[in-house]
């Protein structure tokens, strides 16, 4: 069941960076979203038209999509949570991809969006119809799918509730979101197969942070099942706001480290990856905490 080719999804210019305290000007989250199409990523995730009161970080999200040199064969989604963010973002340029995003938690749900999963899809199906009548793709992101801050344990079956709706909805791609990295192995194949058992897997993607440093096992995991679609962040950059102790996201360079281990195609080139998030840590004051990056680092000093 293990795919041949892995097509990684980096979110980094925007999960990666959406949770940082110092804002990042414009150019520099440009050149980053350069840097990586130039690494070979084919999904660029850009920004996310949400209420700059409570992500800051984003708020120059037009500015950035109106700005950046597209590249053909690559897509720049960006996260809308309601009508209110699609319109905004289809105002800001030319939109190819957008991402809406929902919680198998209420509790979460609640925290992160200010309503329940019922009416979180009472707002989806206005941006998705929308979405679609522009020929927009749609992806659809769900949170906790192994656990949350607020509720602990959460069933394989609720996760698989949640992502039969989005697929009804007509998400191409739904992004299963271990968004506080709690998950081990055995609960990640769990939760695949149970939303596999109503949305086929070549719709799905795995979306795994690294809080307990199980991200790269979780993955292994379910790529034996046939994932076949990786999100992943540049130097491990993310977090999120409304998971209070969730560190970043699984870094991009150690993921394409893995896959090339394994003999799995990815495009991306792993010098580059790691290269682009030198810079973009430079822009923000920290040491990468991808571990392939400092391990490419010494042998580059050495």
């Amino acid at each position: 069941m293990i795919p041949k080719s892995v097509r990684i999804v980096e979110v980094g210019p925007r999960d990666g960076l959406q949770n940082e305290a110092k804002l990042v000007p414009i150019a520099a989250k440009i050149h980053l979203i350069e840097s990586l199409v130039e690494a070979g990523l084919s999904v660029v995730e850009t920004g996310a038209f949400v209420s700059p009161k409570w992500v800051p970080q984003m708020a120059d999200s037009g500015d950035v999509i109106a700005k950046i040199r597209r590249h053909p064969g690559i897509r720049y989604p960006v996260l809308v949570p309601n009508m209110q963010g699609f319109k905004a973002a289809v105002a800001a340029g030319p939109i190819d991809e957008i991402a809406i995003f929902g919680a198998a938690s209420e509790t979460f749900s609640q925290r992160n969006i200010n309503c329940s999963i019922d009416e979180s899809f009472e707002r989806f199906a206005e941006v998705a119809k929308a979405a679609i009548a522009k020929n927009i793709r749609l992806r659809g992101y769900i949170s906790c799918v192994l656990g949350c801050p607020y509720e602990g344990y959460i069933s394989p079956s609720q996760v698989a509730e949640v992502a039969v709706r989005f697929f009804d909805l007509g998400c191409a791609e739904i992004s299963l979101g271990d968004t506080i990295g709690v998950g081990t192995p055995l609960k990640a194949i769990a939760m695949v197969e149970a939303v596999a058992k109503l949305v086929p897997v070549s719709h799905l993607a795995a979306h795994f942070h690294d809080t307990w440093g199980q991200a790269l096992a979780n993955l292994y995991a379910v790529l034996n099942l046939g994932i076949s679609v990786i999100d992943s962040s540049v130097s491990g950059l993310g977090g999120c706001p409304y998971a209070p102790g969730a560190a970043g996201n699984v870094a991009t360079e150690d993921v394409v480290y893995m896959l090339q281990g394994m003999n799995i195609e990815t495009g991306v080139d792993l010098a580059k990856v790691a290269a682009a998030g030198r810079e973009i840590c430079q822009v923000l004051g920290r040491t990468p905490v991808s571990r392939t990056a400092q391990a490419l680092k010494s042998r580059v000093e050495n």
